[in-house]
């Protein structure tokens, strides 16, 4: 099954040091979410966030952190599934060291997934920092905001296999609460804006006004977050931002030609017009 890895790796033609540790990442990824589905993680919670996008949906950016969200909210031990995780993964030539805890009462679950060494069992193109560990941070949210819907997903690699994950009204409303409400900026959640209105999507505004009363400058107002309101926000924040910090965030993510593109067309003026098509 090491084998697999490398067979793998190859598909992705890696032009650029850059992109084949992303490819490392996301093949790592994919084979942890395998490991995730037969330790019966899924039966607990679903699959969210932008590697969600990136690996159910075919989103054409390469992603960082794992994300989940209980199906019910309440305490969770993370351990014993992330345990068994590693183990599943040694058939692959990885040799997984999980880190982080968390105090039990705090709402967000984080862990890290660490190894160094499946770069050992693979041929690499690009990569010569072979001291630099694979990185990949897991995070589990234990009381979610009400209203997500869910839907059962099938994933091709290392095996084919199912997992539960949000659907794409409720991937795009928690990614419009992460731009509107994180304290700080990520061009990765823009990107993501993007691609969600080309793709004609539309907003779960019953979980997008659950999240914005949950968390964020909004926190505990019962407001009315309906197609209206959202533009209104979107365009109040695109305007606050400076576009040349938010293409830097997001171009280490993209191939050679995306972030071409990025730096061309990301502006105030493009995403005005990204908005109006809500």
């Amino acid at each position: 099954m090491k084998d697999l890895v490398q067979k793998q790796l190859d598909k992705y033609a890696a032009k650029t040091e850059q992109d084949e540790e992303n490819a490392l990442k996301e093949i790592t990824q994919e084979i942890a979410l395998y490991a995730l589905a037969k330790s019966g993680f899924f039966e607990h919670a679903a699959f969210q966030g932008g590697t969600c996008l990136r690996i159910i949906h075919g989103l054409d950016r390469f992603s960082e952190d794992l994300d989940f969200a209980l199906n019910t909210p309440g305490k969770f031990d993370l351990d014993p599934f992330l345990d068994k995780t590693s183990e599943f993964m040694q058939a692959y030539g990885f040799e997984m060291e999980v880190s982080g805890s968390e105090k039990a009462d705090k709402a967000v679950q984080t862990r890290f997934l660490k190894d160094d060494s499946i770069k050992k069992l693979v041929t690499l193109k690009h990569l010569r920092d072979l001291k630099k560990k694979i990185n990949i941070k897991v995070e589990l949210d234990t009381n979610p905001p009400d209203h997500a819907k869910d839907e059962m997903k099938f994933v091709e690699f290392p095996t084919d296999f199912s997992i539960l994950s949000h659907d794409i009204p409720s991937l795009m409303s928690g990614k419009i609460h992460a731009l509107l409400c994180r304290k700080f900026v990520k061009g990765r959640d823009w990107y993501d804006f993007s691609w969600y209105i080309s793709e004609k999507a539309t907003p779960n505004y019953e979980y997008l006004a659950a999240a914005i009363k949950q968390t964020g400058p909004w926190e505990g107002k019962n407001l009315k977050v309906d197609r209206q309101w959202l533009k209104e926000a979107l365009i109040d924040k695109i305007n606050a931002l400076e576009w040349k910090k938010v293409i830097e965030d997001v171009t280490p993510f993209l191939n050679a030609q995306k972030k071409i593109d990025v730096e061309k067309v990301w502006s105030k003026e493009f995403f005005l017009m990204k908005a109006s098509k809500l």
